[in-house]
C-alpha cells in the first residue's frame, strides 16, 4: 500500500508520499543526489510517523516518479531543487517543517534554513558539508578516490539487470570499510528506485551537471533553527570533520557521530538515528 502521488509544484509534477497525520509536527526528508524518496525508506519513515509525526519523503526532479529531463541536459538549477523542497510544504499547506537532510540534501537543508528561515522548525543534517572543498577541511579519502581513477563502463541503461548492477557497485566505496557492505540491503533499495524511475540514464546523470547554489559556509553562524549533526565516523566522501565544522559552526548545534558508518545510512545505524531525530523533533 502507498500513497505516493504526483503533486504540482514550481510548475512541474513531483511524486511525493506522506506518513503519519497531518495534525502532527511535519518532517521533510531531503535525499541526497541522484536519489529517489526510495532511500528514505519506508519503514524508516513508518517509525518516525508511530513517534506522532507527519513524514514526508519526495522525489527530486529527475528521480523516481517526478518530471524528467533529458540525459545530461537538465533545465534546472540547485536553486531550483531547493525551492521544490518549499514547494512541497506549500502544496501540502504545511506552515513549518523539522527538515531532515542527507549528502545533497543536507546542502538544500542548510540553504533553507538560511533563506527561508521562518520555514524550518529544525534542521538535522546527516552526512554532509557547509564546506566541500574548502581547504581547511579533508577531501574524501585516498580510498574513494581511487575508484574514480578507473573510468568504469557506463550500462546499458535500458538493461535493468545491469543497470541495478551498477548502481549497487557504485553504493559500495561510500560504506564504512569496517563493517561488511550490506549487499542485499542496498540492492533492495536500488532495486526500487530503478523500477519507479522513468529515466534512470538521466537520473543518474543530471544532478551532478546543473549550476549549484556557491558557497554559503560564512553564513552558518545565521541559522537560527536547532540543528543536530549526525554523521558517519568513516564518511569517506566528507571525513568527520566536516560534521564537526557544521556543529562548531551553526550556533549551538550537537553533533552525534554514528559509528562504523560511511556516506549512507545504513538499517545498522536505525537505532540511534530514529530516536536522535525524534527527540530533536520534539519542539513542535
Amino acid at each position: 500500500m502507498t500513497n505516493e502521488r504526483i503533486l504540482r509544484v514550481n510548475g512541474v509534477g513531483l511524486c511525493v508520499e506522506t506518513f503519519g497525520e497531518p495534525v502532527d509536527p511535519a518532517i521533510l526528508l531531503i535525499a541526497g543526489a541522484a536519489s529517489s524518496m526510495d532511500w528514505w525508506e519506508p519503514e524508516f519513515c513508518e517509525r518516525l510517523a508511530a513517534g506522532s509525526r507527519y513524514v514526508v519523503r519526495y522525489d527530486h526532479r529527475d528521480t523516481g516518479r517526478s518530471v524528467s529531463y533529458p540525459a545530461g541536459a537538465p533545465t534546472y538549477s540547485g536553486a531550483d531543487l531547493i525551492a521544490d523542497a518549499v514547494g512541497v510544504l506549500d502544496t501540502l499547506g504545511v506552515v513549518r517543517a523539522h527538515v531532515v537532510g542527507i549528502s545533497m540534501g543536507g546542502a538544500m537543508a542548510q540553504l533553507m534554513a538560511l533563506d527561508q528561515a521562518a520555514r524550518v522548525a529544525s534542521l538535522t543534517l546527516i552526512g554532509t558539508s557547509g564546506g566541500p572543498g574548502d581547504p581547511d577541511l579533508p577531501g574524501m579519502t585516498d580510498a574513494l578516490r581511487a575508484t574514480f581513477t578507473v573510468e568504469a563502463a557506463e550500462p546499458d541503461w535500458s538493461d535493468r539487470d545491469a543497470v541495478i548492477d551498477y548502481i549497487v557497485a557504485t553504493c559500495r566505496p561510500y560504506a564504512a570499510p569496517s563493517r561488511a557492505f550490506e549487499e542485499a540491503e542496498v540492492r533492495g533499495v536500488v532495486t526500487r528506485a530503478v523500477d519507479r524511475t522513468g529515466d534512470i540514464e538521466s537520473a543518474m546523470k543530471n544532478h551532478w551537471v546543473i549550476d549549484g547554489s556557491g558557497g554559503w559556509r560564512a553564513r552558518l553562524a545565521e541559522i537560527s533553527a536547532p540543528t543536530l549533526v549526525l554523521h558517519g565516523s568513516e564518511d569517506p566522501l566528507f571525513p568527520l570533520a566536516h560534521g564537526r565544522a557544521l556543529a562548531a559552526e551553526i550556533p549551538d548545534a550537537r553533533l552525534l557521530p554514528l559509528e562504523a558508518v560511511g556516506h549512507e545510512l545504513p538499517r545498522v545505524a536505525w537505532d540511534v538515528v530514529i530516536p536522535a531525530i525524534l527527540r530533536h523533533t520534539s519542539g513542535g
